[in-house]
């Protein structure tokens, strides 16, 4: 497995914008461009609600952290988890346990993540909460077989398992991010029923792209101006 340098780390949380779209994520993450709207203003507002640094809470057998870092050398990704539940284990030997900071008790962990709207069908919210529980495995030294995802829009806590599939998924689609990000490469415009909510529609241009390169599209403007 490849290992990276702290300064080739990419964001986490553009796995989620990868599986969505790969012409997205490069603008994002690649081109350095970044436009909101409606949806992903009101995804930030509850991840708000959310991320409080440095915030711990204890509700019977569970320590609750908010907005902890995280990140793994073998994947490559860094990033913030807006919640990470850490469950009493039910033996202090347990194989997955873990040891917290002035706590005597043995812990398991457990990444949740904030989604606003309802659960998707293309399975981008549980590669990224299955990238933040893999870094934690990483970072902790153990295995974390399910996460949990909380959708604003159902109000419901939907658990996800861990399974061989999607941290294959995760790998795979970390490994294809750096390939494009170190090529610098952005790829053309695929045009699909997403494009309709994409809050970067207005810089990606898709129906432009279509008919016509963005740098035929640019140079075609600047020849106008000079006539």
């Amino acid at each position: 497995m490849t290992s990276y340098t702290a300064s080739q780390l990419l964001p986490l949380s553009g796995i989620q914008h990868f599986i969505f779209c790969r012409r997205q994520w490069a603008l994002i993450h690649v081109e350095r461009q970044w436009q909101e709207n409606a949806l992903t203003a009101e995804g930030r507002i509850l991840h708000r609600r959310a991320d409080d640094p440095f915030f711990t809470e204890k509700r019977k057998d569970v320590v609750i952290a908010r907005a902890v870092p995280v990140s793994s050398y073998n994947l490559g990704l860094t990033g913030i988890c807006d919640v990470v539940e850490f469950t009493m284990a039910e033996s202090a030997t347990s194989s997955n346990g873990v040891k917290l900071p002035g706590r005597e008790e043995t812990y398991l962990a457990a990444p949740v993540e904030y989604k606003r709207g309802k659960p998707k069908h293309n399975h981008s919210d549980e590669a990224q909460l299955c990238a933040q529980a893999m870094c934690l495995e990483d970072m902790l030294l153990t295995t974390i077989p399910q996460a949990y995802l909380y959708y604003g829009q159902t109000r419901r806590r939907v658990t996800v398992e861990l399974t061989l599939e999607l941290r294959e998924l995760v790998t795979k689609m970390s490994a294809e991010m750096h390939t494009y990000f170190k090529r610098g490469y952005t790829p053309r415009v695929k045009i699909s029923k997403a494009c309709r909510s994409c809050s970067m529609a207005d810089l990606c241009l898709p129906m432009l792209e279509e008919k016509e390169t963005a740098s035929a599209y640019i140079r075609r403007q600047l020849e106008a101006e000079i006539r």
